[in-house]
C-alpha cells in the first residue's frame, strides 16, 4: 500500500469524483483511477459505489477513510520530525481567512513567521463561502487553519482561540431620518432595507440571531461578500448596515452608530482541528499569534 494510493483515495472520497480528485493532485484522472482500484484489489474490497452518474463511498471505503487520512498525517508528521531535527522548521501550513478582517494584520503575522521558518511552505485561501464553510473545511482537513467570524458555540469539534472582538455598529446615509441619533435599537431599524454579507457568513449569523431574539424580521436586498464595500451600498441608499465596527469604516455621508444597551459583538476566532494535534509548523504559528494578541 502506497502513500499515493491512499492520497488519492482521500481526494476521490472528498470531492466524490474522480476528475476533481485528478485536477486536486494534479494528476489524470486514468492515474487516479488505476492507483484506486490497486488498492481496492490490495484491500479485497469496493470503497466506492461507481454509476455513470455519481459517484459513492461503499460502508468499506466510509470505514476506511478516516484510517487512511491518520496514516496519510502520521506518515507527514514522521518525515517533518526527521526534516525538522536536520534541517529546521518544516512542513506546509493551510490558512483559511476572510475577505476583511479589519484589526488582525494577517499577511504581517504569517510574513514574520516565513522569514523565520522559511522551509515551511504557507497557502492562503480567501473565504468565498464565509465563516461556515471554512470551519467546515477545517473539520473535513483541508484547511489547517482559518479565521472565522463565528461564536465558539457554533464551532463544535475544533480548537478555538479568540483573536479578537468588536462590537457591531449601524451604517445610515447621512441625509437617513434616523442619522442624528446618537445610538440606535435594532428595532428602530428593523423595517429599512439592509445591505449585509450572504447567510453563512459569520456577521450575517450573528445578526440574523439577535433579530430572531427580538421577534424582529428585516429585509436583505444587498448581499456582498466584503465589508469594505458595504459603506459604499449605504452611501448609495441602497440600504442600512449593521456590521462589526472596523477601522477605516467612515466615509463621507455615512454615519456610524452605535447599537443601544451594546452586548452586541462580533467574535474573530482562530480555529483548528480538534479531533488530532497540531504539527509542529501548526504549534508554531498558534504560538506565534498567542503571543502577538497579548502584546
Amino acid at each position: 500500500m502506497e502513500t499515493r494510493q491512499l492520497e488519492y483515495f482521500v481526494a476521490v472520497a472528498e470531492e466524490l469524483s474522480f476528475t476533481r480528485a485528478a485536477q486536486r493532485m494534479f494528476a489524470v484522472q486514468s492515474t487516479v483511477s488505476a492507483a484506486v482500484r490497486a488498492l481496492e484489489t490490495e484491500l479485497g474490497t469496493r470503497l466506492f459505489d461507481r454509476s455513470t452518474r455519481r459517484v459513492a463511498l461503499s460502508a468499506a471505503g466510509a470505514a476506511f477513510l478516516p484510517e487512511a487520512k491518520a496514516a496519510i498525517e502520521a506518515l507527514e508528521r514522521a518525515r517533518a520530525t526527521v526534516q525538522e531535527a536536520s534541517e529546521g522548521l518544516r512542513g506546509s501550513l493551510r490558512i483559511g481567512t476572510l475577505t476583511s478582517i479589519g484589526t488582525v494584520d494577517l499577511p504581517a503575522l504569517l510574513g514574520a513567521f516565513h522569514r523565520r521558518y522559511p522551509r515551511v511552505d504557507i497557502h492562503v485561501t480567501v473565504s468565498i463561502t464565509g465563516s461556515t464553510g471554512l470551519a467546515e473545511e477545517v473539520r473535513q482537513g483541508r484547511l489547517d487553519a482559518a479565521l472565522v467570524g463565528l461564536p465558539a458555540a457554533d464551532l463544535p469539534g475544533l480548537d478555538v482561540l479568540r483573536v479578537d472582538t468588536r462590537p457591531f455598529v449601524a451604517l445610515l446615509p447621512a441625509t437617513h431620518r434616523l442619522a442624528g441619533r446618537r445610538a440606535l435599537r435594532l428595532a428602530d431599524v428593523a423595517d429599512e432595507p439592509f445591505i449585509d454579507m450572504p447567510r453563512g457568513f459569520g456577521n450575517r449569523v450573528v445578526m440574523d440571531r439577535a433579530f430572531d431574539a427580538f421577534g424582529l424580521s428585516r429585509r436583505v436586498t444587498v448581499e456582498v461578500a466584503d465589508l469594505r464595500t458595504v459603506p459604499g451600498y449605504v452611501r448609495a441608499g441602497l440600504g442600512i448596515a449593521v456590521i462589526p465596527e472596523t477601522p477605516g469604516q467612515e466615509e463621507p455621508d455615512v454615519v456610524v452608530l452605535p447599537l443601544a444597551g451594546g452586548g452586541l459583538d462580533w467574535p474573530l476566532n482562530l480555529v483548528t482541528a480538534g479531533v488530532k494535534p497540531p504539527s509542529r509548523a501548526l504549534r508554531t504559528l498558534l504560538d506565534l499569534i498567542a503571543a502577538d494578541r497579548a502584546i
